[in-house]
């Protein structure tokens, strides 16, 4: 082979191998969310799923996640399906985490689809009492609560708007409290009979008790954690990555790295952890 026809080869070998990588190089995966610490921590946990599959993935905060799935700058936004579902379709009376994502699928926008919802994992309201009361009332099931309705008084921690009915029971207008250790030295006071709180609150003390909403059809509308995503933009692999977050994740494991954001660790270095411990595909 004469030098020309050598040279000539090996540049197209080179080309060749460049444009295999270039091929091979994968963009960047954002993960979106509201700014604040919980919304961030959600974000971290599905980054960490995603990069756990070898994706390049980035978390970025936005006033408005879903404008800005929708408009292709974020392609996973995880959520609730309880709050994605009223923000689409406000008044909506489903309540069962199967019916609240059914109707939250169908009132997505065209081009947002939701991956699988964490069964396990939820921060839906709760009503939070005393063993005292929870003795007198006979149990610590939900449904107890609209026998005694009549007389009820509750608390709530500052800005935050609890569901103003629980079945047949009408919630009379809450107390309002600066923050959870003020509303919960209340309730142990006396000074309320229940407190409102969420099922993945890490401030709720472990000496009262959250009553449960056992109901087949639910008390409380659904809040289970599950990821929105641009339609037809995810590979199948990665696709697999969020969705397999829904059989790892619980409220637990939520409430606990809550806890300890709230104490400043870092939200990706939580979600980073608790991933190490949980890994997917297993």
């Amino acid at each position: 082979m004469n030098i020309g026809r050598l040279v000539a080869a090996v540049l197209a070998a080179v080309l060749v191998l460049a444009g295999c990588s270039s091929a091979d190089r994968q963009p960047e995966l954002v993960v979106g969310s509201t700014p604040d610490a919980d919304a961030r921590l959600l974000a971290a946990v599905y980054v960490s799923a995603l990069r756990s599959y070898g994706f390049p993935t980035r978390a970025d905060t936005a006033n408005n996640p879903m404008v800005e799935l929708d408009a292709g700058a974020f392609m996973v936004v995880p959520s609730y399906t309880g709050r994605t579902l009223r923000s689409l379709q406000p008044g909506a009376t489903a309540l069962s985490d199967k019916e609240v994502y059914q109707a939250m699928n169908a009132a997505l926008p065209e081009g947002v689809a939701a991956g699988d919802y964490a069964t396990a994992a939820e921060d839906k309201p709760t009503v939070v009492v005393t063993p005292a009361t929870s003795g007198a009332w006979g149990g610590s099931d939900l449904t107890l609560l609209s026998g005694h309705c009549d007389g009820l008084t509750a608390g709530i921690v500052r800005g935050w708007q609890p569901p103003a009915a629980v079945g047949s029971c009408r919630m009379p207008a809450p107390r309002e409290f600066p923050d959870d250790a003020t509303l919960f030295a209340a309730l142990r006071a006396g000074e309320v009979t229940a407190a409102w709180a969420t099922t993945a609150d890490p401030g709720i003390p472990s000496d009262l008790i959250a009553l449960a909403d056992s109901s087949k059809s639910a008390l409380i509308q659904a809040e289970n954690v599950v990821p929105l995503y641009r339609r037809n933009a995810l590979r199948t692999r990665q696709l697999l990555a969020i969705n397999e977050v829904a059989g790892v994740l619980d409220t637990a494991a939520l409430a606990n790295m809550r806890r300890k954001v709230g104490a400043g660790a870092d939200p990706q270095v939580v979600a980073d952890g608790w991933l190490a411990e949980h890994p997917l595909g297993r």
